[in-house]
């Protein structure tokens, strides 16, 4: 009976030991995400600050007094109600146009081989790692000849030559991950391809077209090139618009509240494609 003791207290001290080695492991880590989210939401503090701040001199608010007339401006003013509806646009478009015609071409560097097949996929990543600026004037002759000029739509095209190589890449290294047996199996039950890519393909590559959304996204909302080249009068996204609200007399609480507005659809998108997201950089990262 001493023995059985003496057993069992020997094990709650292993216990308790090793439950107060992992206790300062957990607090360096609980210190370093906070220390973290410092880092990345600290320079958003002005942003919000000023975002609900007066900062010009108006007849009846006073300069640093908290209001919501930034936000009720941009509502009210029509260039920056535009803008904010454009850049919605031509991303939305450029994510319409790529994913389709990036999954195709995926498919066909995954499951064919052809002559310069690797010199090919090669080249389409090479064109997008060039400057968008170098490619500023001929896509600007190319699309006022086609009266793309002042058009999401145009904007949309531009994007889709930056974010097809990008898509086709990511795509093409999940598809791979695919045993090529589905294909073969799916025909054997007498599949067309159209019906394989709607019912099987395309729900398990789900993972990756969400981490592609996402790069294609986060190139088109934010670029700024394209958009002041191919935007001389109409058809201006948000960045141009919070560029061109710097002046002589600037008012930055209405820039930060347009910056923060900017934000918002970003999140959405973020919110509804996290599961996908999470789900696609765990692959990733394991094949």
């Amino acid at each position: 009976m001493k023995n059985i003791f003496s057993a069992d207290e020997s094990q709650y001290r292993t216990r308790r030991l090793q439950n107060d080695s992992e206790l300062p492991t957990t607090a360096l880590k609980y210190l370093a995400l906070l220390l973290f989210a410092l880092f990345i939401f600290l320079p958003f503090h002005p942003v919000v600050t000023l975002s609900f701040q007066s900062t010009i001199d108006r007849p009846d608010i006073a300069a640093g007094q908290f209001t919501l007339v930034n936000y009720l401006q941009i509502f009210d003013r029509p260039e920056l109600r535009a803008s904010l509806l454009n850049s919605i646009s031509y991303v939305l478009i450029s994510i319409g146009i790529t994913l389709p015609v990036a999954l195709l071409s995926a498919y066909a560097f995954s499951r064919y081989s052809f002559i310069g097949d690797k010199h090919l996929f090669l080249a389409i990543l090479v064109f997008r790692i060039t400057p968008p600026v170098v490619l500023s004037m001929p896509i600007f002759q190319l699309f006022s000849s086609f009266d793309l000029i002042n058009r999401a739509s145009g904007i949309a095209l531009a994007h889709c030559l930056f974010n097809i190589p990008i898509t086709i890449w990511i795509l093409e290294s999940f598809l791979s991950a695919i045993p090529k047996e589905v294909d073969e199996t799916a025909y054997l039950d007498g599949y067309s391809i159209p019906r394989f890519f709607y019912k099987i393909l395309i729900p398990m590559m789900m993972p990756g077209i969400g981490v592609a959304a996402f790069f294609c996204f986060m190139f088109s909302w934010v670029e700024v090139v394209f958009a002041r080249v191919l935007t001389i009068t109409d058809g201006k996204p948000i960045s141009m618009a919070i560029n061109a609200l710097f002046g002589f007399s600037t008012d930055f609480g209405l820039i930060m509240a347009l910056t923060m507005v900017s934000l918002l659809p970003g999140l959405i998108m973020i919110w509804f494609v996290r599961h996908h997201i999470a789900r696609g950089f765990t692959l990733g990262k394991s094949n």
